[in-house]
């Protein structure tokens, strides 16, 4: 089965609320219900672009990217961090799906109409911030250029080979102290960044659900780059 497969039957299970094989603790996090706004971010898939992988390890579905952002210093929410295109659900958008292809055309110059949208993970608390956010699974049928469209929102605009985030060597467990305790999460270390959280949650989640992911050090910890 190819990665393309893979990905449509994974966004079918899902959609037909198949339990996950292991509920990442990102999907049970407390919050305020009835004060959280709806987001939603693009998870979008597609063939790797002229830049290669740096990693040479024969790892699965080593001829995929996927796109991500690494969001401005000055933003009130997530300020710096490495996350997928997306952002809140307006009142005139069509729903999840369009909220998420809407904000990723905005910060990345995407063409939504390039992207064919597979399904949709259930919607995930974020508690930091008082959002419910749902990831939007697309494949990027039809590339077209992406790039910081306002730098006031993003400092980089990125595709990072699949083959680099399951390399073992590139993985890395976050720990991050609040109010005397420790929470930890799994990390990727790639093009010069450090992506966690939430971004790093769904992305560790979705290997383990393809059968893409491969043992890596999880003892290898480093502080949350907050």
């Amino acid at each position: 089965m190819n990665a393309y497969s893979d990905l449509v039957a994974l966004a079918a299970r899902l959609g037909n609320d198949e339990l996950p094989k292991s509920r990442p603790a990102l999907w049970d996090a407390a919050i305020n219900q009835a004060a959280a706004r709806q987001a939603a971010v693009l998870l979008l898939f597609g063939a790797l672009d002229r830049i290669p992988a740096v990693s040479g390890k024969p790892l699965a579905s080593s001829e995929l990217d996927v796109l991500l952002v690494e969001r401005a210093t000055t933003l009130t929410d997530h300020p710096g961090q490495v996350a997928f295109p997306g952002g809140g659900v307006d009142s005139h958008d069509a729903g999840v799906v369009a909220a998420a292809l809407r904000e990723a055309e905005e910060e990345t110059g995407l063409d939504p109409s390039g992207v064919e949208i597979l399904g949709a993970l259930p919607p995930v608390p974020l508690s930091v911030s008082n959002f419910i956010v749902t990831p939007v699974l697309g494949w990027w049928a039809r590339q077209t250029p992406v790039d910081v469209v306002d730098y006031g929102e993003s400092a980089q605009v990125f595709r990072v080979p699949v083959r680099d985030l399951l390399d073992p060597d590139n993985r890395v467990t976050v720990v991050i102290e609040h109010s005397g305790r420790s929470f930890r999460g799994p990390a990727f270390e790639v093009n010069g960044v450090v992506v966690w959280g939430f971004t790093a949650g769904i992305l560790n989640h979705v290997f383990d659900e393809l059968g893409w992911s491969v043992p890596w050090d999880e003892k290898r910890e480093m502080p949350a780059p907050i």
